[in-house]
């Protein structure tokens, strides 16, 4: 199944171009499109977000003995992309495209920020400290 990088990394992409979907279609006033596409970016998003938060955080912490560190600051990440997918979803039930593109903005900018720390540094670190990664990979793929 791979490692937990190569595993991961493929979630964000999937996230990534679930955005676009609906960013496409809200620019293009579609609403039924976009709150489809909104739905299904909004759940794997979170999809994504509990996995981390569920699984692979609390074994990097367990393995490391360390809680505060890039984990504490990916969950504060976390929470604020919550904050923001909320206020996107009120602008696109009020057809708001321009609110709504704004704020994609912001989140997008805060999405690729924070991707790039867990592809680079979080990811790779959790490969090397958990021995075997791809019985956590298993596990990731069956949340």
């Amino acid at each position: 199944m791979g490692s937990i990088q190569t595993y991961m990394t493929a979630g964000h992409r999937q996230c990534d171009d679930s955005y676009t979907s609906a960013e496409n279609a809200v620019s293009a006033q579609n609403w039924s499109e976009a709150d489809s596409a909104w739905q299904q970016f909004a759940t794997e998003l979170e999809h994504h977000l509990g996995q981390e938060e569920q699984l692979l955080f609390p074994a990097f912490e367990q393995q490391t003995g360390n809680t505060q560190g890039p984990t504490a600051v990916m969950r504060m990440e976390h929470e604020q992309m919550r904050a923001l997918v909320a206020d996107l979803s009120g602008a696109l039930q009020a057809r708001d495209s321009d609110r709504f593109l704004g704020l994609g903005e912001t989140l997008m900018v805060l999405m690729q920020q924070h991707n790039m720390k867990e592809e680079q540094i979080l990811y790779p670190m959790t490969d090397q400290v958990i021995g075997n990664s791809s019985e956590l990979v298993t596990r990731l793929d069956a949340f």
